[in-house]
């Protein structure tokens, strides 16, 4: 058995680059919502030691000396080109588990091991070329050491963005075993990592040597699959379709403060309908709603304060009218006017599938239909046109809105607006 692990470089960062190649070899970072702190990072960042997190007004002396270039997050950019890194990928294999925004596992069994490092440089080649994208892969007969030989692609030159584990002589795997810190295994945090520390396990090759009984015993059945895991034999299977969210949130910090009830109400409003629209994409209804707001905690000279209520529905549901209304009484409660909010959100909770859900016995059939109808053309034309082409008017219009993230670098819908599609100049 092999599966790979294909993993983005810098994808924020790389995903910009696509559209603007002068950013080539030049210091970029991606800023969080409201351009607040630095999410991505290119190589030249990194080898400037600017750490994940780091706000960025605290950069300004080192961007001014070292020329670096911040952009604001492009999220509808970052998923479409996901999107299509996926699309090319999933035609190495016919079992793709979509882990994250940027990386995948392929399920490469059937194939033989000498063929595994030319399918590595075909899909790495494909990608760049299909997408615009660098990637990295990493081969090996678990998802756990597919997850290390992907690091050990990306970080050490001479493997060119491929390695394959098992072509590696076994010198050469326990050299790297010992090289690389235990914090580098997946599914070792900050905690764990200090743990086992603290035992005497500070690389990979002391984890992999360990007794997995005894860790077992010592942490959970998660950490024995680990080891064992390094060691070889497959004990984390793939997971083509992800289960739905059991919890959808949609939250953003404002771009400046705001006082008004009617600002958050309309705030609100996008918001829910934000998450409906999740709720509905991954085919689920939910049976409650809440809301929370709250002024910003780093204001310490104004008056502070934190509001929620959750609201439970009276059947489940994936309309949106129902949970506008929701939380229309949700904000009416927790409102206190004399205060300068800095984010507010919405958080749509006891998720299940929408097959599984029980009708509204009091709703009449006809009106149950049409509701269903209704729903559906509006997912229809936000699918055709876009997100929030259609959507009720409580959630506002799609002009600029004063409580908006702030986002002054955000570059243009590259590949989901006709009229932001990038140009080509001849000559």
């Amino acid at each position: 058995m092999a599966i790979a692990l294909v993993d983005a470089n810098n994808f924020y960062v790389s995903c910009e680059r696509v559209f603007r190649p002068s950013l080539e070899g030049r210091p970029v970072v991606v800023l969080s919502n409201n351009d607040g702190c630095v999410v991505a990072r290119s190589a030249e960042v990194k080898a400037l030691g600017v750490a994940m997190g780091t706000p960025w007004f605290q950069l300004q002396k080192l961007a001014k000396q070292e020329g670096i270039i911040a952009l604001s997050s492009n999220y509808t950019l970052y998923a479409d080109m996901s999107n299509r890194m996926m699309a090319v990928l999933s035609s190495f294999s016919p079992m793709q588990e979509v882990y994250s925004i940027d990386e995948c596992f392929l399920d490469l069994r059937g194939f033989a091991q000498v063929q595994l490092h030319g399918i590595g440089q075909a899909a790495r080649a494909r990608v760049r070329q299909w997408v615009g994208l660098p990637v990295g892969v990493g081969i090996a007969a678990t998802k756990t050491l597919a997850k290390l030989a992907n690091h050990v692609a990306k970080k050490q030159p001479e493997y060119a963005g491929v390695c394959v584990w098992d072509d590696l002589p076994m010198p050469d795997q326990q050299r790297l075993l010992q090289q690389l810190p235990v914090s580098e295994v997946w599914g070792v945090g900050r905690q764990l990592s200090t743990k086992l520390q603290a035992m005497g396990i500070r690389t990979v090759w002391d984890l992999q040597r360990a007794d997995p009984a005894r860790m077992r015993k010592h942490f959970s059945i998660l950490m024995e699959r680990m080891i064992r895991e390094l060691r070889g034999e497959p004990c984390i299977a793939m997971v083509e379709i992800p289960p739905p969210r059991q919890e959808i949130q949609s939250s953003r910090s404002f771009g400046r403060p705001v006082v008004s009830a009617e600002e958050l109400r309309e705030a609100v409003n996008l918001y829910t309908v934000r998450a409906v629209d999740k709720l509905r994409r991954q085919g689920s209804v939910a049976s409650a709603l809440r809301v929370f707001m709250h002024t910003s905690p780093f204001q310490t000279h104004l008056p502070q304060y934190y509001g929620a209520k959750t609201i439970t529905l009276g059947h489940p549901s994936q309309d949106t009218r129902v949970f506008l209304q929701a939380a229309r009484i949700a904000l009416s409660d927790i409102y206190r006017p004399g205060f300068a909010y800095a984010k507010a959100g919405v958080h749509l909770l006891e998720i299940a599938s929408a097959n599984a859900r029980q009708a509204d016995f009091f709703a009449p059939a006809e009106e149950q239909a049409r509701d269903h109808r209704l729903l559906e053309t509006l997912d229809r034309v936000n699918a055709r046109f876009g997100s929030g082409t259609l959507q009720p008017g409580v959630a506002g219009l799609q002009a600029p809105r004063g409580w908006a993230m702030k986002h002054g670098n955000k570059s243009p819908a590259y590949t989901t607006r006709w009229e932001e599609l990038a140009t080509a100049k001849l000559g």
